[in-house]
């Protein structure tokens, strides 16, 4: 059974390299922690706050941080593989460079995030928040984006192919550059009115 940890607020600590393996928190705070090149595999944070916490170089494996908030966090050369972000929101949070390889991040809250350059490959993200988002020059391939918000996000010279896009409105996003597949094509020219004969 997995250690759990309940209710317990956690400030000004250093956990730089912790391995938190197969470990449950259940509405925790975080301020000011440092999991600089900390190791998470199988852990579950349920309705935790994290605040200016240091995520740089952290490795997440099968991890879920499901209704979680993030404010002010730095994810500087992070990675999440096969990871459930399902519900989290992200307030000035710092997450570039970010790699995102697979998992479930639906319903989470990205809203102005700069993503810069972040790789998003192969991950469920249905209704994500991705209003005013700059993924300028990001990889985003392989992603379900069905139902997201996408008014105003920037995707110039972003590699979007085999993402789902049903959801994008290309009148109202930054797209010079962009990368798509023909199929991909096909259902923007649809959005766009055009009939494919």
């Amino acid at each position: 059974m997995p250690e759990l940890t309940e209710d317990v607020t956690f400030r000004d600590e250093d956990w730089y390299g912790e391995e938190l393996t197969d470990r449950h928190f259940v509405g925790c705070e975080f301020f000011r922690v440092d999991l600089t090149e900390a190791l998470s595999r199988g852990a579950v944070f349920t309705g935790c706050t994290f605040g200016n916490v240091a995520f740089n170089a952290s490795r997440h494996v099968d991890s879920a941080f499901t209704r979680c908030v993030f404010r002010r966090c730095n994810f500087f050369e992070a990675e999440f593989t096969g990871c459930k972000m399902v519900g989290s929101t992200f307030t000035e949070c710092d997450l570039r460079p970010l790699t995102v390889d697979g998992g479930d991040w639906s319903f989470a809250a990205l809203p102005g995030a700069d993503l810069r350059g972040v790789r998003l490959t192969g991950v469920r993200m249905r209704e994500v928040d991705l209003t005013r988002a700059n993924l300028t020059g990001a990889t985003v391939t392989s992603v379900d984006l069905s139902g997201a918000q996408l008014t105003n996000v920037r995707l110039g010279g972003a590699d979007l192919r085999g993402s789902d896009l049903t959801a994008l409105d290309p009148t109202v996003v930054e797209r010079a550059g962009a990368i798509i597949d023909v199929e991909q094509a096909v259902v923007v020219a649809q959005l766009l009115g055009f009939r494919i004969g």
